[in-house]
């Protein structure tokens, strides 16, 4: 009876092969995934805050997951709570108040935590252009998939892909291209003109106005027509959805490095994949409108899109595989929507906002302005004489950049002049404190000083990597001359019509949404000429 009882519970204990076999994968992979959440969460941050610190660049001690994320919301929201001194133009402690800090405890050479992942801050010059010219040593951070639906294309690209990208999409904003664009400029510049006078005809002339939602209308009109060869209306629905994206991208900030975040069904994320649905439904009914016209023989709209497709038509003709993809296009389509219609609204108004304030250069752009075109319409041969307007435009960027900071990505570990940063480290260039940079500038560097400007950007650095409006090297922004263009016009049309005036309801509060805004509108007060 002992012997059986002993078998039988020898027998239960057995387990077959095939049970031993699924038991020992799960135990596996259950070790492994263990193992590198424990490496994620703990092991790699703290084994590169060592190396870090090893090398004299100081920072919080890692704290597991959050890092730094708690303290820095708590920053931001405090300093949204109010407003700025409306004559100071230190956007930095408002629109980078974690970085301003870190970098007042710790030095320059300091570091912060999003997460797990540590941010090494580089300000100065030689770190940069050393940056910006081994762009495939230093790379763009991986984002939240929920952050690329907002935009992807070549700008956020890395390596063959984004030098294929971006020579598929460079004939698009050639200077001879852009020449064509000037009388389009125009036609948006003088609705908006018109707009505003009508605005102003129940008020003898004179009122006070938000001039942020007109510029938007206008920088989104320009797009339209320069872009794809279409009125603001075609195209209003998809400025309105991007526009909300941008909101919700900013609410998901601080979930972002949370894994599996993204797949939660909450109300941001199901509205988020909505938008992109809708817009890229929109995109797709253009694009298709315009290759099945391309079909038939008929000639390519001289605008952007067009010129877009017909490059990369050509590119894959010569190489097997070497155009871009329907999804890919659509990408580089959203782009254009975004960056365009942000970048270049946010630098007309903060120059609008800054003549307002600075009577006597608007007075001296004027003079410049009749001088060169007198009641006429820009036109792209004289707008090239415009010294003032540009310098003036030229100081704008420089204290209200369209991107107050921009990141890169180490995937090995790399030397960065006498420094060797480890893998998995994300660097800063914090544009908007550079910009403002005494060293660099002078003692009047957080003042509006066009002047500095009479010489070119080169006399005004001295030589230094120290202003970066539309960043640098190989990844210059390839839609700067579109922006500036846009913006001299737009100057000389509503300095021919009005007069501006600061007005003291107008309410300081510089945001960064992905792009720097005002968040309380741009209050002015416009007299008719």
């Amino acid at each position: 009876m002992v012997t059986m009882g002993a078998s039988a519970i020898s027998s239960s204990l057995n387990f077959n092969p095939s049970t031993c076999a699924i038991v020992t994968f799960i135990a596996t992979v259950l070790l492994w995934w263990f193992w590198n959440a424990l490496n994620w969460v703990w092991l790699r941050p703290k084994r590169i805050e060592r190396r870090l610190k090893e090398q004299g660049i100081q920072g919080n001690s890692y704290r597991p997951l959050i890092g730094d994320i708690r303290d820095m919301v708590k920053m931001i929201k405090e300093v949204k709570s109010k407003p700025m001194d409306p004559h100071s133009n230190d956007i930095a402690p408002r629109v980078l108040p974690y970085v301003v800090h870190t970098i007042a405890k710790y030095g320059k050479n300091s570091f912060m935590w999003l997460g797990p992942r540590p941010r090494l801050f580089v300000l100065d010059p030689e770190k940069i252009k050393e940056m910006a010219t081994k762009v495939y040593d230093f790379q763009k951070p991986d984002t939240s998939p929920l952050f690329k639906l907002l935009a992807s294309g070549f700008a956020n690209y890395d390596g063959d892909k984004w030098a294929k990208h971006r020579k598929i999409v460079s004939p698009a904003f050639n200077v001879e291209r852009l020449k064509v664009l000037v009388p389009i400029f125009c036609e948006s510049c003088d609705e908006m003109v018109m707009q505003l006078e009508t605005a102003l005809s129940s008020s003898n002339g004179s009122s006070e106005l938000d001039l942020w939602p007109f510029v938007q209308n206008v920088s989104s009109d320009v797009l339209a027509r320069a872009g794809f060869g279409s009125s603001y209306q075609e195209g209003k629905r998809v400025f309105e959805l991007q526009r909300e994206m941008l909101q919700l991208t900013m609410t998901l900030f601080k979930f972002a490095f949370i894994p599996g975040y993204r797949f939660l069904p909450t109300h941001t994320n199901r509205r988020m994949k909505a938008i992109d649905n809708e817009i890229r439904a929109s995109l797709m009914k253009i694009i298709n409108r315009r290759l099945k016209a391309m079909k038939t023989g008929e000639p390519t709209n001289n605008d952007l899109l067009g010129i877009l497709l017909e490059s990369n038509y050509k590119e894959s003709e010569k190489n097997t595989g070497g155009g871009m993809s329907l999804r890919e296009v659509v990408e580089e389509v959203k782009l254009f929507y975004l960056a365009g219609q942000e970048a270049n609204a946010e630098l007309l108004v903060w120059t609008l906002l800054l003549l307002s304030k600075h009577p006597d250069w608007q007075a001296k752009a004027r003079e410049e302005v009749f001088q060169v075109f007198g009641n006429e319409k820009p036109d792209y041969e004289r707008l090239g004489q415009l010294k003032v307007v540009s310098m003036i435009l030229q100081e704008s960027l420089r204290l209200y950049p369209p991107v107050v900071m921009f990141a890169r990505y180490l995937r090995k570990d790399t030397k960065l002049g006498e420094l060797t940063i480890p893998a998995g480290v994300e660097l800063i260039v914090p544009v908007s404190m550079i910009h403002q940079e005494k060293e660099y500038w002078g003692d009047d560097a957080g003042e509006f000083n066009p002047e500095r400007f009479s010489e070119g950007v080169s006399k005004a650095t001295k030589g230094k990597l120290s202003y970066l409006p539309f960043g640098w090297g190989p990844r210059l922004c390839i839609g700067q001359n579109f922006g500036l263009l846009e913006a001299k016009v737009a100057v000389s049309m509503i300095l021919q019509r009005f007069s501006l005036e600061f007005s003291p309801s107008y309410t300081h509060a510089p945001s960064f949404i992905i792009t720097l805004q005002p968040e309380r509108g741009a209050h002015i007060i416009l007299r008719k000429l």
